[in-house]
């Protein structure tokens, strides 16, 4: 379960606070697959910082009793002068792995990244594309209640998104997933329920039919018909 507290969180601009969260109590229960949804710039990828634990509210707790995951396609995260396989290890040290277990653990990030000799090579080197695809490996290569995802769905080839679709099937029952995509029709095969960001408020819906008309009427944005007819079919 996830708790936010009175949470606010806010940046300095010129014409005063900007506020991402403004005083917010919600509850995330465990169990679901959770799909964000807001517009460019509503702060859905600030929200999964807070959840992910590389940021900090500017007031209020947010209270996980569960295993949770960095946010997965966020930039960031990688000693951009250390190698893949260093950032890898790295990782494994921070997680207690012993040394056999950390040599079994990176040479499956290596497999999985399939980035070829740039595995050995400064991630300062990489294209923001390969970059995505070393955090997307390390993560997976870790056991979590729950994954953090920010556009998954744009990390990688065809042929990489499919592995990653088929290492995610095998782990659907034992964990889930919070999820922020422009892609709604991959929210709506994917998740349970939903969560609408708008003005600094969050907003829960138990339906995912529910969150993305709540999302159409607060946001103006125009109302895609197909992807109603898809909701009904999957949810009806």
């Amino acid at each position: 379960m996830i708790r936010l507290e009175n949470v606010s969180k806010y940046y300095p601009t010129p014409k005063g606070r900007k506020y991402v969260l403004k005083d917010v109590n919600l509850e995330i229960p465990s169990g679901k697959n959770v799909a964000i949804l807001g517009i460019n710039g509503s702060g859905k990828s600030t929200l999964l910082r807070l959840l992910g634990g590389i940021d900090s509210p500017n007031s209020g707790r947010i209270r996980i009793d569960m295993d949770i995951s960095w946010p997965m396609g966020l930039a960031g995260g990688l000693q951009g002068s250390m190698t893949g396989r260093d950032n890898a290890k790295f990782v494994c040290r921070i997680f207690g792995d012993s040394w056999e277990e950390m040599q079994a653990r990176v040479k499956s990030i290596e497999d999985f990244a399939d980035l070829g000799q740039y595995f050995d090579m400064p991630v300062k080197t990489y294209s923001s594309g390969m970059k995505s695809k070393i955090k997307l490996a390390i993560s997976v290569a870790f056991d979590f209640d729950c994954y953090l995802f920010d556009e998954l769905g744009s990390v990688g080839d065809a042929l990489f998104r499919k592995k990653t679709e088929s290492v995610f099937a095998n782990k659907e029952g034992k964990a889930n997933f919070i999820i922020v995509s422009h892609n709604i029709n991959e929210l709506i095969h994917d998740c349970d329920m939903a969560i609408v960001l708008h003005k600094g408020v969050l907003k829960s819906f138990e339906s995912i039919m529910d969150g993305v008309n709540y999302y159409y009427e607060v946001t103006g944005a125009p109302v895609k018909q197909s992807i109603l007819k898809k909701l009904e079919e999957k949810h009806p």
